[in-house]
C-alpha cells in the first residue's frame, strides 16, 4: 500500500521521495506546484528508476483530495504541503492561516474518514520561538513569533488533540532546523522563487553570478564572530529522518515530536568560509543591521531522534557545501530554466 506524500515536488519532499523509493516504499505524490516544479518529480523518477502516481491538486479542494483516497489504498501520510516563507507570512497572515491550517484539516478529515491514522508532519524549529537557551530539546516552551511558525504550532496542537480524541492515531511531529545541501547527483536541490530567504541558496546564487553579494543581517550577536549561529542539516539526512519516522509510526500509536538537526551550530561567516574552502568560490558579503525577530544562537539537541528513531545526521558541513554548489553549478537557474553550466 502506498505512502501519500503531500508537497512531494518541493525541496525536502522530493529528496524524501527518493529515499522512500530507494527503501522500497510505494508512493503517491500530491502537489499544487505553487512553489515547486514538475521537473523535480521527473528527476526523482530518473534517480530511482521507479514510477509513481502524481496528482496536481490543492489540499484546499476537498473533492480532489478525496479522489486520491478513493483511487489509492493509502497506508500512511507524510505531510509537507504548505506555504513556508517567514517574511511573506508576516505580510500575508490570513493567506498562511487559511492555506496551511485549512489544508491540513481537510487532509486529516479525509484520513479519518478512510481509516488512515498514521502521519508524519513537517513541522519546524520556529515553534520554539525566541528561545534563549541551547541546545533546544523537544520539551522547551513553545511559542512561535510569526504567522508561518504559528501555523506549524497550531497544526501540532491540532494533531495532539486528534490523538487525545482517538488514541489509534500514530503521529510524528518533525521539527526541522536549517536544511541545506542537495542530492549528490546534482539533479535535485533547492530552487526558491525570487531572492532566497535562506542562507545557502543565497550563497550559491552569489557564487553562480545571479546575485552580486550576500547580505549578512547583524554582526553584533554574542557569538564567535558576531553573526547569527544556526544548526544546518543536510537535506538527505533530513529525508532519511522521515523514513525512520515513518517506520516508527507504522509500528506504534501515539504522538511524539522530534528535533531533526545535527546538534552543532555554525555562524553565517563560518558558513561562508566553509563554502569558500569546500568549493574554491569567493563569496563577497555586506554586513547590515539585524532583522527584527532574529535571535543570536539556535541549535538542536537531536538525541531523542537518535534514541527513539535510530536516526542521526551523517553528513558534515563540507559535504553540505559541496552538494549545494554541485546542484547550483549544474542548474544555475534552477529547474526548467537555462541549462547553462558552471565548471565545478
Amino acid at each position: 500500500m502506498p505512502i501519500l506524500i503531500t508537497g512531494g515536488a518541493g525541496y525536502i519532499g522530493s529528496h524524501t521521495c527518493v529515499e522512500l523509493l530507494n527503501a522500497g516504499y510505494e508512493i503517491v505524490v500530491v502537489d499544487n506546484l505553487s512553489n515547486s516544479s514538475l521537473e523535480s518529480l521527473k528527476r526523482v523518477k530518473e534517480l530511482t528508476g521507479k514510477d509513481f502516481a502524481f496528482y496536481q491538486i490543492d489540499l484546499l479542494n476537498r473533492q480532489d483530495v478525496e479522489l486520491v483516497f478513493k483511487q489509492n489504498k493509502i497506508e500512511a501520510v507524510i505531510h509537507f504541503a504548505g506555504l513556508k516563507a517567514v517574511g511573506e507570512s508576516v505580510r500575508l497572515p490570513l493567506r498562511y492561516y487559511h492555506n496551511n491550517i485549512t489544508g491540513t484539516i481537510v487532509l486529516c478529515e479525509l484520513m479519518q474518514e478512510y481509516a488512515v491514522k498514521k502521519i508524519v508532519f513537517s513541522s519546524s524549529a520556529t515553534v520554539y520561538g525566541m528561545s534563549d537557551q541551547v541546545p533546544i530539546t523537544e520539551n522547551f516552551p513553545l511559542g512561535a513569533t510569526n504567522a508561518y511558525g504559528r501555523t506549524k504550532l497550531m497544526i501540532e496542537e491540532i494533531m495532539q488533540d486528534m490523538y487525545v480524541s482517538d488514541p489509534t492515531w500514530s503521529i510524528a511531529l518533525l521539527r526541522y532546523f536549517n536544511p541545506i545541501g542537495a542530492h549528490s547527483s546534482g539533479r535535485l536541490g533547492e530552487d526558491p522563487n525570487g531572492t532566497p530567504n535562506n542562507l545557502m541558496p543565497y550563497i550559491t546564487q552569489v557564487a553562480v553570478g545571479r546575485l552580486k553579494e550576500l547580505m549578512i543581517y547583524g554582526n553584533d550577536y554574542p557569538t564567535v564572530d558576531g553573526t547569527g549561529v544556526r544548526d544546518y542539516i543536510h537535506v538527505v539526512d533530513l529525508a532519511c529522518g522521515h523514513v525512520k519516522a515513518l517506520e516508527k509510526i507504522m509500528a506504534s500509536t501515539g504522538v511524539e515530536a522530534y528535533n531533526l538537526g545535527t546538534g552543532q551550530g555554525y555562524s553565517v561567516v563560518e558558513m561562508v568560509l566553509a563554502f569558500e574552502n569546500a568549493t574554491g568560490q569567493h563569496i563577497p558579503y555586506l554586513m547590515t543591521d539585524r532583522r527584527p525577530g532574529d535571535i543570536g544562537v539556535c541549535y538542536s539537541d537531536p538525541n531523542k531522534a537518535k534514541r527513539e528513531l535510530g536516526w542521526s545526521a551523517q553528513r558534515g558541513i563540507k559535504e553540505m557545501c559541496l552538494d549545494s554548489w554541485r546542484w547550483q553549478a549544474h542548474n544555475p537557474y534552477g529547474f526548467h530554466k537555462k541549462e547553462e553550466e558552471v565548471t565545478v
